[in-house]
């Protein structure tokens, strides 16, 4: 089965078990015997064209599962649902908060998904078909593929719990630069996750109350599962962008106090040296009559009268807790 012509897989369930199809299978199946899930390529044009024209679905559905840009959501069409949802990028070399959308048409008898990169969500399902543990109906598809993409996420938002916790305990040991940057790149993550997740956990919550005939109350007891733990995965985020926020606001109060110390620094030794400046240069005027100019000892006396002013200058800063 070639995906260059949009099918990447086609499978008619029934009491024997699952058969994978073609297109010319698609084309010969008939409802009444079981249901029929069918997985395309949007980027590929025959998926287009399938879609538009021998698909079925109406013009406005059509436009929701091949749309560019899309957002978790549910729409509910008659007997029909469309389901938006996403999943974490686990594809090589991508970020997994750049998340997968899969774009879902189901209703008693067919499901049609359709998503523009690899989803490691729908090769579980295609895994566990292959292994004869597919799912029995189209309730327990939407349900368990529900489940896997919010399973695929919890590693991901526990990894940046943790990278976010070895962030904090190195704070205490040390101070760096590299910390703001890793800070950064962390909390940009949690909240691109964030950014879909939510969505995401509204639209499983409504699905798992959706009062379809084919959504069991079994389904619905899972989707409800899913939801709670997607909502434990936004708290998560919540909380992680929180202490993103917190420690790097740390990061800002160290080098605000260690640019406020050095500063402290340099008004002192300005402190020390201004009445030291004036004197030096009152006596360095192009003028006559400066006092000790015919004295071979007036330069000593100069410098030993400066060290009297700047170690009374200090001794007064010591003496105002200024040092």
């Amino acid at each position: 089965m070639s995906k260059s012509d949009g099918l990447i897989c086609a499978y008619a369930f029934d009491k024997k078990g699952a058969r994978e199809l073609d297109w010319q299978g698609i084309g010969s199946w008939e409802p009444g015997t079981g249901f029929l899930w069918i997985h395309l390529d949007r980027r590929a044009p025959e998926t287009h064209e399938w879609l538009v024209s021998r698909s079925g679905l109406d013009a406005i559905t059509c436009e929701a599962l091949l749309a560019e840009e899309t957002r978790p959501r549910s729409i509910t069409i008659g007997n029909a649902l469309v389901v938006i949802l996403r999943g974490v990028n686990l594809n090589p070399g991508a970020d997994p908060e750049d998340m997968v959308s899969v774009r879902i048409w189901l209703d008693a008898d067919r499901i049609i998904t359709v998503r523009g990169q690899k989803l490691l969500a729908i090769q579980d399902i295609r895994e566990s078909i292959s292994a004869g543990r597919g799912p029995a109906s189209t309730g327990e598809f939407i349900a368990l593929l529900a489940a896997r993409l919010v399973e695929r996420m919890g590693p991901v938002v526990d990894s940046l719990d943790d990278e976010l916790s070895a962030i904090e305990e190195e704070l205490l040991e040390k101070q760096s630069r590299e910390l703001r940057v890793t800070l950064s790149g962390l909390r940009h993550q949690a909240v691109a996750l964030r950014r879909y997740l939510s969505p995401q956990r509204d639209v499983i919550s409504r699905l798992s109350i959706e009062s379809l005939p084919w959504l069991k109350d079994l389904h619905r007891a899972r989707l409800r599962e899913t939801a709670d733990r997607t909502t434990r995965y936004v708290e998560d985020l919540d909380a992680a962008r929180e202490r993103a926020a917190v420690t790097q606001e740390e990061l800002m109060a160290r080098a605000q106090d260690r640019m406020n110390k050095n500063m402290y620094v340099l008004s002192l030794v300005a402190a020390v040296f201004l009445p030291l400046g004036f004197v030096t240069g009152l006596l360095g005027i192009n003028v006559g009559g400066i006092p000790g100019s015919e004295s071979s000892t007036a330069f000593l006396m100069v410098c030993l009268f400066l060290g009297v002013v700047a170690a009374a200058e200090i001794a007064l800063f010591y003496f105002r807790r200024w040092l």
